[in-house]
């Protein structure tokens, strides 16, 4: 595979399409946002004036989008892509999505004799753009391996998950569980600081003991704590709050369909929808739940 099509070139999507043009892949790239068309070009791609245009003999799709309506408006229906592209074509989603979505883009892509697969990714903004993504990959094994220099590319970590759809369930369980650890790490970090403990220091002694997890080590959520992570730049970029709530529902829609028992990802869910109530917050990085922690100015 030489020629690759990359659609949706936002915080994630923009960094990978990136990291495979230096892996020596002729990349076409397109998005909606004209700046973030912008930097592809910059950082290498070539530009595709429209995604059907971007997709013009390519041997590979790999698509990032924000929902399950976003994919299937790209690939499925009488203009969609999988009527545009050539059975050798592969299809790769690494949106966040519903299983059941990617089970459908798969069984339509399939009844055109084109492979496609779900991998939806984890490691954020700083992962994708050291290419240290971890893919966790749902479809045929056949499909999962063609996809594998690809994906290599763009991450430091491969798991084929299972069979369609196997990948948006790893990575909804993945996700309900980092706002848990985030929604903690900040609850005790304030906690902290209210009691007069200086907050890298309290990240230093939690690291090195029984507390110690992702969220506190590699994206602390308190600023200053931390060079190079969101709440270090005022929350900015990363990974929003919106997307945050929009994985948590897709979480607890999959804890109903299985009768799961997710008591404490329904709070987490309760406790961002509190949070993001209004529309500044949900633009913020997801690490931003600190801020419903801490207390205003002045206040003792």
């Amino acid at each position: 595979m030489e020629k690759v099509s990359f659609i949706g070139l936002g915080n994630m999507g923009g960094p990978m399409a990136a990291n495979l043009v230096k892996a020596g892949f002729r990349v076409t790239a397109f998005d909606l946002s004209e700046p973030a068309l912008a930097q592809a070009v910059e950082n290498g791609c070539e530009r595709g004036e429209s995604a059907q245009q971007a997709v013009q003999g390519a041997d590979a799709v790999i698509s990032m989008l924000t929902t399950g309506d976003a994919v299937k408006g790209l690939y499925l229906g009488a203009r969609g892509l999988l009527q545009a592209l050539d059975p050798r074509t592969l299809v790769i989603d690494s949106s966040t999505i519903s299983a059941n979505d990617a089970r459908q883009l798969i069984a339509a892509a399939a009844s055109r004799d084109i492979r496609a697969i779900d991998a939806p990714v984890s490691g954020g903004t700083a992962a994708a753009a050291a290419g240290t993504l971890s893919f966790m990959c749902g479809g045929d094994t056949q499909a999962v391996e063609a996809a594998r220099p690809l994906l290599d590319a763009m991450g430091a970590s491969l798991f084929h998950a299972g069979p369609a759809g196997a990948g948006q369930i790893a990575k909804i369980c993945n996700n309900m569980l980092l706002a848990i650890h985030m929604i903690g790490t900040a609850e005790a970090l304030q906690m902290g600081v209210d009691n007069g403990l200086d907050p890298k220091v309290l990240s230093d002694i939690i690291r090195a003991s029984s507390g110690g997890n992702w969220s506190l080590e590699k994206y602390n959520p308190y600023p200053g704590v931390m060079d190079g992570v969101p709440a270090s730049s005022g929350y900015a970029g990363g990974f929003s709050v919106a997307l945050m709530l929009k994985d948590l529902g897709l979480a607890m829609d999959t804890a109903a369909g299985s009768a799961s028992s997710t008591p404490l990802g329904a709070l987490a869910k309760n406790l961002y929808q509190l949070h993001g109530s209004s529309e500044e917050n949900r633009r913020l990085d997801f690490s931003s739940i600190q801020n419903l922690f801490r207390r205003p100015a002045g206040k003792g």
